[in-house]
Formats: C-alpha cells, structure tokens, sequence
C-alpha cells in the first residue's frame, strides 16, 4: 500500500506531464517486455494497480491506450514515447514522471531505444475489470 500511495503521489505531482506510455503490453509487443503486479487494491468501481514493467532495449510495447489514467515513474533507463500523429511526445529518462489519460483518442507506443532496460513502475488507476491496455493497429508510421 505504501508503494501505491508513493506512486499516486509521484503521479500527481507530475500532472501538467503527458505520456501515454503504456507500458504494459500491446500487439505487437516486443519479445520480453515483462509487467509484474506489486500491489492492487480496488476501491468502489476503479481498480488500483501497481506494476514494474520492464522494456528490454531495442523493444516497445506496441500501439496502444488505456480505459484509465495512468502514473509512471521511470526507475531505470530512458523511454522513448510516440503519439498517433508518429510524432514523439517525450523523451522519460531515469527518474522521470509521466501522466497517460485515458482514451482510444490517445493511441501511443512507448520504446527502449538506448542500451539498457526501461525500468517503470506504473500506477493504473482502470474501472473495474479493465485489461492493463487495448490493443490498436499502428496508426501508419514507419516504426512499431
């Protein structure tokens, strides 16, 4: 509980930062891009959920959005984030914070273009039962 509590607190204060960086895992994916629940607590009709999600360098997480607002903080390397218009829309080094609302209208992919793993830990704050991310074909760029 207290990891979820640090995480939301991060998420917050970083509110005016937009990242639709999920991180967990959409199609197509790359090979080992991992996501480990640490805690989760539901709470009337949202579920709160904190994750370590882990982009091996070279890897991203497909395109993708969310059914709820997400916080992350950037534990380890540098994340590479790209909206629908192919455009980047933020570079997350260590020890960053980034927001992703919610919304098919934020399709986005989330990369580990340097060395090292992209380390995250996410807060996702998702109605009850909603997966961790939906699936959505690349909006036709020339990188997945």
């Amino acid at each position: 509980m207290r990891n979820m509590l640090r995480a939301a607190a991060v998420g917050a204060a970083c509110t005016a930062l937009s990242l639709t960086s999920g991180v967990a895992q959409a199609t197509p994916g790359g090979p080992g891009v991992t996501g480990k629940v640490l805690a989760q607590k539901t709470v009337v009709d949202r579920d709160y959920i904190l994750r370590e999600v882990t982009i091996p360098p070279g890897q991203g997480t497909g395109w993708h959005y969310h059914d709820g607002t997400l916080y992350a903080y950037v534990k380890q390397g540098t994340l590479n984030h790209f909206d629908a218009t192919c455009a980047s829309d933020g570079v997350y080094d260590k020890g960053s914070s980034l927001k992703e609302p919610s919304g098919a209208d934020h399709v986005h992919l989330g990369q580990n273009r340097g060395t090292t793993d992209v380390v995250l830990e996410v807060l996702y704050v998702l109605p009850h039962g909603a997966p961790f991310a939906v699936d959505a074909p690349n909006p036709g760029c020339t990188f997945q």
